[in-house]
């Protein structure tokens, strides 16, 4: 019976007793307002923009709908009667919103038209980082920007540099060292020791010439603060290690090597659980120059990569194939391993072929 009167209210609202439409009509003073700057530490900004039934009947704010979750609207729910005022109240948060913003409140009555925009605007002018957001990763006495420090793409033939922040957060002197390095990599602090509360840099030079990996590869190396070494607390380098073409000629790349593969995806179907399933990606070199294979790497230890090709020129025309076995051991339902190939094709130096299972693992009655 509730819903039945609250349906007969709103009809009445809509249209009149005669049976003809309402003719309320919302009137804004304005359509738009600039915060211009503000601190995003000022918190909320609220503006409430007036609304005026400038109908003969009464007017229904029935929903209003912003253009992100950083604005909410608030607005008169009672219906405003003809000549009365009523409100829509824009809020926006600038938590965690730094810059410029233009958003919008789409506004629904009953009146004509049914949907009126507003815009607000404004600049949040960003709050000054703690030493704690700035860097994030803390080593004894010491803070880094991160813990992982990324050189990215880097040619076999180069070496590459690249920096990060640090600062002494403690009220003495700490000095930074680095332990255990690899051959390929360098890393100093700048200045070694850093009085307190000073900010110094880390610089990392990455020698790809003395890597003998490919693609993807990365390295764990600890740190001493003080002659301390740092026990748990480890610094991430990565790099992608590509092979470098920008020398190749026009007619270079006309006679370059081109790996061919008729499908980079080998699918297993069914297997169970705990056992050994050889597969083999047979390619094909159908450029004008031998084809190397310059390394294979799976995504995990449950894919051994059976060696073959690997540092072998093949020659044009030839065949070759590469072999991996995938352990299902404990996985369960489908699933999907990722093999890496490296060549020296300079359009496909680097090759993914995916390796797809569906494991049936013995159910406990069959155990």
């Amino acid at each position: 019976m509730k819903r039945l009167l609250i349906l007969f209210i709103m009809l009445g609202l809509a249209y009149g007793l005669n049976g003809q439409q309402v003719q309320s009509k919302m009137q804004l003073l304005e359509t738009e307002h600039d915060f211009g700057k503000f601190k995003e530490e000022d918190g909320r900004q609220t503006y409430e923009f007036v609304v005026t039934n400038v109908g003969s009947d009464p007017l229904v704010i029935q929903n209003i709908v912003a253009s992100c979750g950083c604005t909410t609207p608030e607005w008169t729910r009672s219906p405003i009667p003809a000549g009365g005022k009523g409100k829509v109240t824009a809020i926006y948060d600038p938590k965690d919103r730094p810059g410029p913003f233009n958003k919008t409140l789409s506004v629904y009555t009953n009146s004509k038209p049914e949907v009126v925009v507003i815009t607000i605007k404004g600049e949040v002018v960003p709050r000054e980082k703690t030493i704690t957001e700035l860097f994030t990763f803390p080593v004894g006495s010491v803070r880094f920007e991160s813990n992982h420090l990324a050189f990215t793409n880097i040619k076999k033939t180069e070496k590459k540099i690249r920096v990060m922040p640090l600062v002494n957060s403690s009220d003495k002197e700490a000095k930074v060292e680095f332990i255990n390095l690899p051959p390929h990599l360098s890393l100093k602090a700048t200045p070694e020791t850093l009085k307190p509360g000073q900010k110094g840099m880390i610089e990392g030079t990455y020698d790809a010439t003395k890597n003998a990996g490919w693609g993807n590869v990365s390295d764990m190396v600890k740190i001493k603060v003080n002659d301390v070494v740092q026990e748990n607390v480890y610094y991430y380098i990565s790099a992608n290690l590509v092979e470098d073409f920008s020398s190749l000629s026009k007619d270079d790349m006309l006679n370059a090597p081109v790996f061919r593969i008729s499908s980079n995806t080998f699918d297993l179907g069914k297997i169970k659980g705990s056992t050994q399933n050889d597969v083999e990606f047979k390619f094909q070199n159908s450029g004008k120059s031998d084809l190397v294979i310059r390394h294979i790497r799976s995504t995990c230890g449950c894919t051994a990569i059976q060696e073959g090709n690997q540092g072998i020129g093949i020659k044009p025309g030839e065949s070759g194939s590469i072999k991996a076995s995938f352990n299902s051991g404990g996985y369960s339902g489908k699933v999907t391993k990722a093999v890496y190939v490296y060549t020296n094709d300079p359009k496909n130096s680097e090759i993914v072929l995916m390796i797809n299972a569906d494991v049936e693992q013995p159910t406990a009655a069959a155990k």
